[in-house]
């Protein structure tokens, strides 16, 4: 049953930007694999080459980068119903420039991507899927992001991601929210405290 209902998300993630046909929803189930990860485990490492685009069904996982001192940085956090891969990586064949690693216990469908590709390319409203997505996704909320970071503050970018996800600040260490809100933990915690005080 769960399965189902995973995959029925996956549908309805898809139906979201476009109407898909039975016959092309076929096609995408015809490629799903179920995965699991433990806590901290790695699913994509930096160098990796990414063959597969990732839904996620249950948990979290983030995206980050390691500089050369060894500093890192969350590049980005995904929780339920997102997608998740290296887009660079498959879309190029080029290796990962940051890992992926589960945050909690996660549940992923994995879709190989030349074969997800291959549908995209040979139907209509796979495409007008792919195209929407890309649009929202990596125009849209990517310019969204970037004019938030720089005017927005802390608070307000935190609010926006409560709002969005209201129990992510009791699933995700502070250390990885502030990272991904690019702020220190010292910082966020202030935060939280501000906020405590005004409810």
């Amino acid at each position: 049953m769960t399965k189902e209902k995973y995959i029925s998300d996956l549908k309805l993630k898809f139906e979201s930007y476009a109407q898909i046909s039975v016959k092309s929803w076929s096609l995408i189930e015809s490629i799903i694999k179920f995965q699991e990860l433990e806590k901290d485990e790695i699913l994509l490492r930096n160098g990796q080459i990414a063959k597969n685009i990732h839904f996620v069904c249950k948990g979290a996982l983030r995206a980050y980068v390691t500089d050369y001192d060894g500093n890192i940085y969350n590049k980005n956090i995904f929780l339920e119903t997102d997608f998740a891969g290296s887009t660079v990586s498959y879309l190029l064949s080029t290796p990962s420039n940051f890992t992926l690693q589960a945050l909690e216990n996660t549940i992923l469908i994995s879709l190989n991507y030349k074969k997800y590709r291959q549908f995209i390319d040979d139907n209509i409203d796979l495409k007008n899927f792919y195209i929407a997505y890309l649009e929202n996704n990596w125009v849209i909320e990517k310019e969204q992001r970037e004019v938030s970071l720089v005017m927005e503050n802390a608070t307000d970018r935190y609010l926006k991601l409560l709002s969005k996800h209201s129990n992510i600040d009791q699933r995700i260490q502070q250390l990885h929210l502030a990272s991904h809100l690019g702020i220190t933990p010292t910082q966020l915690s202030r935060i939280r405290k501000d906020l405590k005080k005004k409810h």
